[in-house]
């Protein structure tokens, strides 16, 4: 599959316009921000709800919006810099920002379109896309859309489906695998509690044998289907020589998603992973944990340069971009706000929130007065400030 390549800019974004135009049929957007609220107004409340909430009372999912906000970027002066570029590698491999999707389950909650659309769209942003075990559509159909797509891991009960879903990865083109190391069970998603969520007939584990009326699929008041379905099917007993042995395994890159605690980082690339993300899986884990971003700068003293360190929670947008890059990190993931997007217009309205991520970050660089990603992360940085 070919490295990401930077995506051809409109002429309005090239005149300076910070608001890239929509395709017709998507509601305006003035920042990448906005499709939370238009998002709102077109899904169930259930469905709403799955997406946006976290664990237990919230607090790490409040917390991972309020840290990044508490980040001040002290910007350079007369650099001259009037156009910057967005590019940036991530995994050894050029991308047009140093960005990829997040995993995110069941997308085609959002909208029928659902993970093909979404990589689509990330491929012609030249961005990767990272396909999640629980997504809605097989891996081979995402990879067909075209775009360098990530496989992102859970570990299943079953060794032997874990060992197909990896050769699977392989035979489709996936560019690297990422597995996620926080979720031994589901974190208590409250609101789902309280909606009695289930997966509607048409969703389902498309990766998984059986999932048309598996466990994720019955309802009822007071439970989480969901949570049901992941407490039977995932290993909760995992080692880091899991992941050791899974590195043995496969020569895809490999990223470790989901650690926090500094030691843990060292134990990733101890066990051969090429990059980590600093995650508490956007707030949707242990609540009480902290923001992901107020431990990124240990996680990078610990690895050193050792491997790639990433991070997402609460990032939804070019300045929050800018804030990762100066604190060090190598990239972000973005979740919630491009499933938003998403569910409001389909591949068109994918297409406007990479537009304006786009957008967002240049403007975020010029303003800083860096040439670069690569500039950006020798920006000081001042948290409360």
């Amino acid at each position: 599959m070919p490295d990401a390549v930077a995506p051809p800019v409109d002429a309005a974004t090239a005149a300076g316009d910070p608001s890239p135009r929509p395709a017709a049929g998507v509601p305006f957007a003035a920042s990448l921000a906005d499709f939370a609220g238009l998002a709102r107004g077109v899904l169930p409340p259930e469905v709403y709800d799955f997406v946006a909430g976290g664990s237990g009372a919230e607090t790490t999912l409040a917390a991972n919006r309020a840290a990044l906000d508490r980040i001040a970027v002290l910007p350079r002066m007369l650099r001259g810099v009037e156009r910057p570029r967005t590019d940036a590698p991530l995994l050894g491999r050029p991308q047009a920002m140093p960005v990829a999707v997040a995993p995110m389950a069941y997308q085609r909650l959002a909208h029928p379109d659902g993970e093909p659309a979404l990589a689509a769209a990330a491929g012609a942003a030249g961005v990767p896309y990272v396909a999640s075990t629980l997504s809605s559509a097989p891996i081979e159909e995402i990879t067909a859309a075209g775009g360098p797509v990530w496989f992102q891991l859970y570990w299943l009960r079953d060794r032997g489906m874990v060992c197909e879903l990896v050769d699977r990865a392989h035979a489709a083109g996936c560019t690297a695998l990422m597995v996620t190391v926080d979720v031994p069970i589901l974190g208590p998603r409250l609101r789902d509690v309280r909606n009695g969520f289930a997966l509607p007939p048409e969703v389902a584990a498309a990766n998984l044998p059986g999932s048309r009326g598996d466990l994720a699929h019955s309802g009822s008041p007071g439970t989480s289907a969901v949570a049901r379905h992941t407490a039977a099917a995932f290993a909760s007993a995992l080692t880091w020589s899991d992941v050791g042995w899974l590195r043995g395994r496969t020569d895809l890159p490999l990223v470790v998603k989901g650690v926090l605690d500094p030691r843990d980082a060292v134990l990733a690339a101890d066990a051969g992973a090429d990059a980590v993300v600093v995650s508490n899986h956007g707030g949707r884990q242990l609540d009480g944990a902290p923001a992901a971003v107020t431990m990124l700068a240990e996680a990078l003293a610990a690895v050193g340069d050792r491997c790639e360190v990433l991070v997402d929670g609460g990032i939804s947008g070019g300045v929050d971009v800018l804030r990762a890059l100066a604190l060090g990190a190598s990239g972000v993931l973005i979740g919630r706000p491009l499933l938003w997007a998403l569910a409001v217009g389909g591949r068109a309205g994918a297409d406007a929130a990479f537009a304006l991520l786009a957008a967002e970050l240049r403007d975020a660089l010029t303003l800083a007065g860096c040439a670069d990603p690569a500039e950006a992360r020798a920006l000081r940085t001042i948290t409360g400030g």
